[in-house]
């Protein structure tokens, strides 16, 4: 799909983060690009990375230098607030030169004109890229609209120990996993395998992407809102099953029950992302050396897949004035060596660059998998199996809806699949009501 056309498709009311009147999308990022032809450059970056201006002071010293283009970070918030920040600017005709921007916020941000198209500006750079990672940049389009920063591949952790106490085989397939959660609560009835979550709509978001969903698509000039198509129902009765017969938990993640479950060994797996052993070093700090990671549970056995649940990218705003000079940063900064390193050991990310994913800033495990040396070297390689996602102009929607729905739904232990209409329901009614087409 062309960009032009891509943007006349999303154009979005600003109203859905700001409550403003629509704005019409307009132009490209060729449109009166002024970056002068000689001179020096300056760009500032909104960017909620750790230690991102560790990571640009190496720009400014060594190719930035060279090419007279100094770049200065801005440390922001991260999420909705954030991107309600850059279309305020943008609306006033002052946003920044780059910002990053979670995969998730691209459609909303370009459906405002606030993203350039910088594909005239980064060859050869798509190749460095999972498949399904780039396309999450593109928006379907021949447009690029950012750069890959950090990926999120989904995987399966699980208390080594305990899965060896209980004498549990890690499941290869979610039938396998299911049989797993009933063999446990078996030998153990007050010990779970996991639970179902409610309050993260990205890990439901990539389950369904692991199964083939593909939640948003256009049909000529109309959006077709698929949340509640075959593959997300398949997850949805899947998890809405184990919760009805309490084969698993049903608690939210992140308090502090969840944190005391995993920490005492209540729950002894997690479905989680790569940067899951972050979040266990804080949740339960005794079990440090006693997680292993798998790949994650496939539908059909022999299947190699995976979803991703969070990730973020770099992108050129279309106020930048010097917008080629920005997309040589961005392209620099996720795909250069030196940079990608300093990015992992200064923000602690996981970036989405294939050939960092085995760089030397991931020959050892995170100290918390300390037992297990080939951590990263799985890791690469299931991230290289994330499928494509499909993103739309009102995930926020989509999301909230989903946190009411499947939380009312979880708490209960009713259908999951009323959950899911209810979650279609709204996220159609929110196109229509912002003026969109919408696909039956």
């Amino acid at each position: 799909m062309p960009h032009t056309k891509l943007r006349r498709l999303v154009t979005i009311s600003v109203a859905v983060t700001l409550g403003a009147t629509a704005l019409a999308a307009c132009g490209s990022s060729d449109d009166n690009d002024s970056e002068a032809d000689s001179g020096p450059v300056s760009l500032t970056y909104w960017s909620w990375t750790p230690g991102m201006d560790k990571v640009a002071d190496l720009w400014n010293k060594g190719q930035g230098k060279k090419d007279r283009i100094t770049v200065t970070v801005k440390k922001q918030a991260s999420g909705d607030t954030l991107v309600t920040k850059i279309l305020t600017a943008h609306k006033a005709k002052k946003a920044p030169d780059l910002v990053q921007a979670e995969y998730q916020a691209l459609p909303t941000l370009v459906s405002n004109d606030a993203l350039a198209d910088i594909a005239g500006d980064v060859d050869g750079v798509k190749d460095k890229f999972a498949d399904g990672v780039w396309q999450q940049t593109t928006l379907g389009s021949d447009a690029v609209y950012a750069i890959p920063q950090d990926s999120g591949p989904m995987m399966f952790y699980y208390r080594q120990d305990l899965f060896k106490k209980y004498g549990l085989e890690v499941p290869q397939t979610w039938d396998q996993f299911a049989e797993t959660a009933r063999a446990l609560k078996k030998k153990s009835p007050e010990t779970d395998l996991t639970t179902f979550s409610a309050n993260d709509s990205g890990l439901f978001a990539g389950l369904a992407q692991q199964a083939g969903a593909k939640w948003w698509t256009t049909e000529g000039q109309k959006w077709k809102v698929g949340i509640d198509d075959a593959a997300t129902q398949k997850v949805a009765d899947f998890w809405g099953g184990l919760v009805k017969e309490g084969a698993i938990d049903n608690q939210p993640m992140y308090t502090p029950a969840w944190n005391k479950a995993l920490n005492t060994g209540k729950q002894i797996a997690w479905v989680s992302a790569v940067w899951a052993p972050g979040t266990l070093t804080t949740a339960a700090p005794d079990t440090k050396g006693k997680w292993a990671m798998a790949p994650l549970p496939q539908w059909s056995q022999g299947d190699s897949v995976t979803g991703s649940w969070g990730g973020s990218s770099t992108a050129v705003t279309t106020d930048s004035k010097h917008k080629s000079a920005a997309a040589k940063f961005a392209a620099w900064l996720n795909t250069d060596p030196k940079a990608l390193t300093a990015l992992a050991k200064e923000g602690g990310i996981y970036p989405a660059a294939t050939t960092a994913q085995t760089s030397d800033a991931f020959t050892e495990p995170p100290a918390f998998f300390s037992n297990q040396t080939d951590f990263y070297t799985q890791a690469a390689d299931i991230a290289k199996t994330t499928a494509p996602s499909a993103w739309g102009p009102n995930v926020n929607v989509a999301y909230t809806t989903f946190n009411d729905a499947f939380g009312s739904a979880a708490k209960n232990k009713s259908d999951f699949g009323a959950a899911l209409k209810t979650m279609q329901g709204e996220t159609v009614a929110d196109l229509k009501k912002q003026g969109f087409e919408v696909a039956e």
